[in-house]
């Protein structure tokens, strides 16, 4: 039996989310977009393309050891903007209809806003149980989004898509922090080297630095009189500069 390798972003809200709010445009665009105000379907093509594209991102962004921390967050953003996009068609078909977005006091929008989503909980056999999740929160907004008024339906995935940004920016800020304290590829790329270069160092037989005892490693100068030429510098730059000349 081929094992299947787990997937990390099933269990983010914001991937879970962002089905739902996918889902919900496929079912919209569907069912109120036609030949009369829609006649060539590229408002079709365009809205279904930008809710694909926000689980796409995210789950390209958050696949485990797939990405540096820096595409991680590129990708994570560029959810975000495909959804801003989103978020402006249903905008725009409110103002077309000449009708106004749900007012943050009116009653829908506290019920929708308010509304939580369940935490995952899959044992085994991610992908069958987490189509279930998915169906599960997209049925609490069942409410509005079976309604046969397509500015109800428009104003409940407006509060969603608006709603879901704001738990992308949470997570954006959340892999901030782990790259400021943690670094990204690259600087994962640079410890693994110079681990590599001490090791080496140390196996073969180089100088103690002068100034702290530590082994040293071979670095070639850069710039200045001694451009091109080799050295001793210690393994534990920057925060020890001590330095030999290679004999």
């Amino acid at each position: 039996m081929i094992e299947i390798k787990s997937f990390s972003y099933f269990w983010l809200d914001t991937w879970v989310m962002a089905n739902v709010v996918q889902l919900a445009t496929q079912d919209f665009c569907t069912r109120f977009l036609n030949l009369k105000n829609d006649p060539c379907g590229r408002q079709y093509d365009q809205m279904t393309q930008a809710a694909r594209s926000a689980p796409a991102y995210i789950a390209e962004g958050n696949s485990p050891h797939a990405t540096s921390k820096e595409t991680e967050m590129k990708l994570t953003d560029v959810a975000r903007a495909t959804l801003s996009e989103l978020a402006h068609d249903y905008l725009n078909c409110l103002l077309r209809h000449e009708s106004l977005p749900w007012s943050v006091h009116s009653q829908d929008y506290q019920v929708v806003s308010c509304i939580t989503l369940d935490r995952p909980a899959y044992k085994d056999d991610e992908q069958p149980q987490s189509s279930i999740h998915i169906l599960a929160q997209k049925h609490k907004f069942d409410t509005w989004l079976k309604s046969n008024d397509s500015l109800v339906v428009a104003n409940c995935l407006l509060v969603l898509c608006n709603r879901l940004i704001q738990m992308i920016s949470r997570q954006i800020e959340s892999q901030l922090n782990t790259f400021r304290v943690e670094g990204g590829f690259t600087e994962g790329l640079t410890a693994e080297r110079l681990a590599y270069r001490k090791e080496q160092s140390v196996q073969a037989d180089a100088p103690a630095c002068p100034v702290c005892g530590k082994p040293m490693i071979k670095h070639m100068a850069k710039k200045g009189v001694n451009s091109g030429k080799e050295f001793w510098s210690c393994s534990s730059y920057p925060e020890c500069n001590g330095t030999r000349k290679i004999s």
